[in-house]
């Protein structure tokens, strides 16, 4: 049981070291590694990014186009998952702020097929606000937009 609790105090350290980033302060292999994954395409700029681990393992973001996730296990590729959602497919976004002892703050994402998945945030509480705040205001704005 102590093995238990160390190890999710060492994730939860790992993890809180973690920032919200965008596209400026993310390098190009991090660009590159998100584009062969399908989730970029040239142009689409990135607003704000946040990993739980490392960039290459996890990735939770949204763009001038989408809404995106995905994590990569490169010792089991079944537990790969890779989710998105462009603003125009999205029918409603729920923000969870207190996700539990254990959980970073999410944004529920629902898809107008029904489908959902989570985006997950870290940090400092008024950054992982803005962040929310911004991805609701990215959809808001599409939608607008789409029903000119």
């Amino acid at each position: 049981m102590r093995k238990y609790f160390t190890l999710l105090f060492i994730i939860f350290l790992f993890s809180s070291c973690n920032k919200i980033e965008n596209t400026s302060t993310l390098n190009q292999e991090d660009i590159h590694f998100i584009k062969s994954l399908k989730l970029l395409e040239n142009g689409e700029k990135i607003y704000s990014f946040y990993s739980e681990f490392t960039n290459e393992k996890a990735g939770n973001f949204f763009t001038d186009k989408r809404i995106a996730k995905y994590w990569i296990d490169k010792r089991n590729s079944k537990r790969n998952g890779i989710d998105f959602a462009y603003y125009k497919d999205i029918s409603k976004i729920d923000t969870v702020y207190n996700a539990g002892a254990t959980y970073c703050p999410y944004l529920l994402i629902t898809k107008t097929n029904g489908s959902s998945f989570k985006v997950s945030v870290d940090g400092e509480k008024e950054d992982v606000k803005i962040f929310f705040e911004d991805a609701l205001r990215e959809w808001r704005k599409d939608i607008a937009h789409s029903k000119k």
